[in-house]
């Protein structure tokens, strides 16, 4: 996901031309994205640690139970130490499944699902991108009875992270979720963009009436007279 996006985590050069050599393996990609332009304009995940501060500033506390749903991650263990720290009860499908795994190693697509049904039953669902996966997930958490899904505001908080050590928690906090207003998985959060119907489907969609009733019967006559 680094790689295709042209962002990284901040691991410097080597770094950079691990992932720009990834990034080959795509010729329709362009190969000269900057990752500092691409994280300013709020295209690039948040890092791991960045995740845990803001689920922290807005209110969960390290008692929370967090699953890690997700392939490989850049860094491994050294790019989670962060997020482990401040989620005690950290938890991913490799150390909740063991042995039981290994049938389904060799498809992703069978790993992704694993990670598709935990995060539909979870009580709250953070996503970190904004991939179809993604947007399915919230779409259908939202029609099923609408279960919470944050989603981060990474432009702004971009910005913040950036200084967020120079400041104090309280204001670091009340800045996140001030940032977060909107984002937060509530009943009335505002519906965003004009292609969000896998996010934020309506919830009586299957209730419609058709808007021209004349016409739809119009249809179904000829297509009988067709058969």
């Amino acid at each position: 996901m680094l790689a295709f996006s042209g962002c990284y985590y901040g691991g410097g050069e080597k770094e950079r031309k691990e992932l720009a050599e990834i990034r080959k393996r795509w010729d329709t990609l362009p190969q000269d994205l900057s990752a500092e332009d691409e994280r300013t304009r709020g295209k690039c995940p948040l890092t791991p640690h960045e995740i845990g501060l803001m689920l922290r500033a807005v209110g969960f506390g390290n008692e929370t139970y967090l699953y890690v749903a997700s392939g490989e991650i850049y860094g491994g263990e050294e790019t989670l130490r962060p997020l482990r720290e401040l989620f005690p009860n950290f938890y991913t499908k490799e150390m909740l499944a063991g042995d039981d795994l290994k049938p389904f190693l060799p498809f992703s697509s069978r790993l992704a699902a694993i990670d598709f049904i935990v995060c539909d039953e979870s009580d709250v669902f953070v996503t970190n991108n904004n991939g179809n996966m993604a947007k399915v997930l919230a779409g259908r958490r939202r029609y099923m009875g609408h279960k919470r899904t944050i989603r981060p505001n990474t432009r702004k908080l971009n910005v913040l992270f950036q200084t967020w050590n120079q400041t104090g928690w309280d204001t670091f906090s009340r800045k996140v979720k001030k940032i977060q207003r909107g984002l937060m998985g509530e009943p009335d959060d505002p519906r965003h963009g004009r292609d969000d119907f896998h996010e934020m489907p309506s919830s009586c969609i299957c209730q419609r009436v058709p808007v021209n009733r004349s016409a739809t019967m119009q249809t179904r006559n000829l297509l009988s007279q067709v058969r």
